[in-house]
């Protein structure tokens, strides 16, 4: 199973939700087939993309907390949905190390974005780990 893909389709779904208003589910059903993931693959991602939406309020107090003379609504909306994806990882899955959870994003980010922003959201993620006490060096 490609993880880093079922990330990539977690996020696409996140982002099609959050900017283009989506419903996840056809749109998180018809990435997953576009991609061919099936299997654990597809459970991953309907787990980081449902999971995301259940704790977005929470998420995004947390996220907000580390955004320094940013809001989290003037954030581009690829670093939203990254954010929010990585941020689901490091506060509430703790079988994915932190340090998986932060670079996944950051290879994100630079895919889908560009190396500045990776560079801003590293920082970002890195205070949530370490405030969540999941300092990347104890994973």
């Amino acid at each position: 199973m490609s993880r880093r893909l079922a990330r990539e389709i977690a996020f696409k779904a996140l982002f099609q939700h959050d900017i283009g208003k989506n419903d996840l589910e056809p749109t998180l059903s018809e990435l997953l087939e576009e991609a061919g993931l099936g299997g654990d693959g597809a459970r991953f991602a309907r787990e980081l993309a449902e999971g995301v939406l259940a704790n977005r309020g929470e998420i995004d107090r947390v996220v907000s907390r580390h955004l320094m003379k940013w809001t989290f609504a003037r954030l581009a909306g690829v670093d939203r949905s990254v954010l929010r994806l990585a941020a689901y990882e490091l506060l509430y899955r703790e079988d994915i190390p932190a340090k998986v959870a932060i670079n996944e994003a950051l290879e994100i980010c630079k895919t889908f974005h560009d190396e500045e922003a990776s560079k801003f959201l590293n920082g970002v993620l890195d205070k949530i780990a370490r405030e969540k006490g999941r300092d990347q060096s104890l994973d």
